[in-house]
């Protein structure tokens, strides 16, 4: 049975109880949990936006009810913007919600819907097929390793194809991008970072579970066990606690293509909702899986270097790692390093993915994908453990 450090315990007795006394155990076909009104954000957590993004502390609580604000307008303005709809992101200048259109009537529409409004070019649906057209393209052929990624940008209004520094003269590379062109509108950018890579590590000590030799993170409790990735382990392998008890069984996993698992727990482990604050922050009690904007600020958990803070730079993008392309991630700002596959992310109190990989690392720097959760749980029937 797990056991917690003194920095968590009183919370978790409390959990426990909770989990102990909770209705209902099976496992049903879930869409996003709700996000009802949330308590003030924890002095910690505040304090952590301040230290990753540079924000005074009456900022960072601005920020993040803004944040909660943009989130609760962003689905009735998307359906005010119809097939008008080129996509949305926070702008945190303006502490707002901006959704691009094609039709200046919407815009109207999505402005009386509580949102800020820009005329665009393209509809995501536009983009959204331009995309879908790279992915089966490089479905056939392998991207070239100079390559990172490609996503829809809303800000840009085009598919960004982003390529490791000094890719742009190699002459597989010019190729891809002459075929990604073919398929829509494309930005290039050049990362200043390396290759991506996944974040399993070695057995090292920590706050893990493992499979094999291998170490990742926890993402987020659901009835039945937890969600991580799929590259920390294949359908049918044994979980191991940190302490090396018995934990579970990986029921479903898929990677490359996808990067996410379900495995189920047992043997005296108990699921709760909450994810570690390291000491850093207060744990955080999980109130649903409400989907956070680009733009947003974001946090990370993870076994390795624990709790680290950012932003989400973009949606639906596929990241070319070694082993495969993987689709629909979420790029963020925030550092990782290996051991911290699998761990949660989360704005506010709010579930949003598993650790994927990235580039960089928490001493210089970097980027880290992750796997939205709503995703997860609707391909495994599954419903989130929230408060």
């Amino acid at each position: 049975m797990r056991r917690r450090s003194g920095v968590r315990a009183g919370l978790s007795a409390l959990l426990v109880l909770g989990a102990l006394t909770a209705s209902g155990t099976g496992l049903t076909t879930a869409a996003a949990a709700p996000a009802p009104s949330s308590p003030a954000p924890a002095q910690a957590l505040v304090d952590a936006m301040e230290r990753d993004l540079g924000l005074t502390e009456s900022d960072a609580r601005e920020r993040l009810r803004q944040e909660a604000e943009a989130a609760r307008v962003a689905p009735r303005a998307e359906k005010a913007a119809g097939a008008a709809f080129g996509g949305s992101w926070f702008d945190a200048r303006a502490g707002k919600l901006v959704v691009g259109v094609t039709s200046r009537e919407r815009a109207d529409e999505v402005r009386r819907a509580g949102a800020a409004a820009r005329i665009v070019e393209h509809s995501a649906e536009e983009l959204d097929a331009a995309k879908a057209r790279i992915d089966a393209r490089a479905g056939k052929e392998a991207a070239p390793a100079g390559v990172s990624s490609w996503h829809v940008d809303p800000r840009s209004n085009s598919v960004v194809v982003e390529l490791v520094e000094g890719a742009g003269r190699d002459g597989a590379v010019r190729a891809f991008l002459d075929d990604a062109r073919e398929a829509g509108p494309v930005t290039v950018r050049e990362s200043a970072g390396e290759a991506p890579r996944t974040f399993a590590a070695g057995v090292v000590g920590g706050d893990p579970y493992y499979t094999g030799n291998a170490r990742c993170s926890i993402g987020f409790s659901v009835h039945g066990g937890f969600v991580t990735a799929g590259h920390c382990g294949r359908a049918g392998d044994s979980v191991r606690g940190w302490d090396g008890s018995q934990m579970g069984q990986f029921r479903g996993s898929s990677f490359p293509g996808n990067d996410y698992a379900f495995v189920s727990t047992g043997h005296g482990w108990w699921t709760v909702p909450v994810v570690l604050g390291w000491g850093a922050t207060p744990d955080v009690l999980v109130r649903g899986s409400a989907e956070a904007p680009v733009g947003a600020s974001i946090c990370r958990s993870g076994s390795t270097t624990r709790w680290h803070c950012g932003q989400v730079l973009a949606k639906n993008e596929t990241v070319n790692y070694s082993q495969g392309a993987v689709h629909q991630m979420t790029k963020t700002s925030v550092c990782a390093e290996p051991g911290d596959s699998g761990g949660s992310f989360v704005s506010g109190d709010q579930a949003q993915g598993v650790t994927s990989g990235g580039w960089g690392n928490c001493s210089g720097g970097g980027e880290t994908w992750f796997q939205p959760v709503n995703e997860i749980l609707s391909v495994y029937g599954l419903t989130l453990h929230t408060a």
